[in-house]
């Protein structure tokens, strides 16, 4: 007989369990934070590089927008169902390039409401000097 009284057997068990569950949902929070985090900055970076690459001289918006859906698939493959709208036009008096990246918010993995992440970059277009 050891020397603990009958009524805690297998309490040690059960407190591991409490524990551990606890422990592995906290664990699957922070990595699910971790993947939202990525997606949004892998967004508002791919968004801003695309409106460049579609700002330079000769490029058409429709570069910008693949170039931003290239590096998109790059950071996170294929797993989001992401919308790039790009155009060219006029904000506040200047003359920009526009990319509108929208994507599922990642509440479960890669799943989430639809249209819950959106990034926006607006950049001047660039213009020829004449001499």
């Amino acid at each position: 007989m050891s020397g603990r009284p009958s009524s805690e057997a297998g309490s040690a068990v059960i407190e591991f369990l409490l524990v551990s569950v606890l422990l592995v949902g906290l664990t699957a929070g922070v990595l699910q934070l971790a993947l939202f985090l990525h997606v949004r900055n892998t967004l508002t970076d791919a968004a801003a590089e695309g409106a460049r690459q579609g700002a330079l001289v000769g490029e058409s918006a429709a570069s910008g927008a693949r170039r931003a859906r290239d590096l998109i698939e790059v950071a996170v493959g294929n797993a989001l169902d992401v919308s790039v709208e790009s155009q060219r036009g006029m904000w506040q008096g200047q003359a920009t390039m526009t990319v509108v990246v929208t994507a599922p918010l990642p509440v479960f993995g890669f799943l989430g409401p639809s249209g819950g992440l959106r990034a926006v970059a607006r950049t001047p277009v660039e213009v020829l000097a004449h001499s």
